[in-house]
């Protein structure tokens, strides 16, 4: 069963963070120029207090008529977000994000961030679990050898 450091052992750890006081345009521009679609806000100590993904932008920035020059992040971030830790499995991620509608979890090691994992993180790695089980399948059946 593959865990959540399993993801991020493939896909890297590198996360983006930006202040609660930055501006919402200042963190569009992050995401935009790193093609990500959520970023973690942390406070000055490094504690996570909360994520700003593309779906709070478009509710509570384009559908109030806000302005995100003017709006700070903590204004509009999901405060306190759900976190994981690397010992979670892909199977309990999937089922805290389809149960809490979730497409971002923050990854925490003794209260430090040390990654973030999206739903696509954990379908790609459920699709590499598959593909793999599949040929080891297809490799017994067929009676190749080096199949345990």
């Amino acid at each position: 069963m593959n865990t959540v450091k399993t993801v991020l052992a493939s896909k890297g750890s590198q996360v983006w963070t930006v202040s609660p006081e930055a501006s919402v345009y200042d963190a569009l521009t992050v995401m935009a120029g790193k093609d990500i679609g959520a970023v973690v806000v942390t406070a000055p100590d490094g504690s996570i207090v909360g994520i700003l993904s593309e779906r709070d932008y478009a509710r509570k920035i384009v559908l109030q008529g806000k302005v995100s020059k003017t709006t700070r992040v903590k204004e509009i971030m999901t405060a306190s977000p759900f976190c994981v830790r690397p010992d979670t499995t892909v199977d309990q991620c999937m089922a805290i994000m389809t149960d809490k509608r979730l497409r971002h979890l923050p990854v925490q090691e003794k209260n430090k961030l040390v990654g973030l994992i999206s739903i696509g993180d954990l379908v790609k790695s459920v699709i590499a679990d598959q593909r793999d089980l599949i040929k080891n399948l297809e490799s017994y059946i067929s009676g190749s050898p080096g199949v345990p």
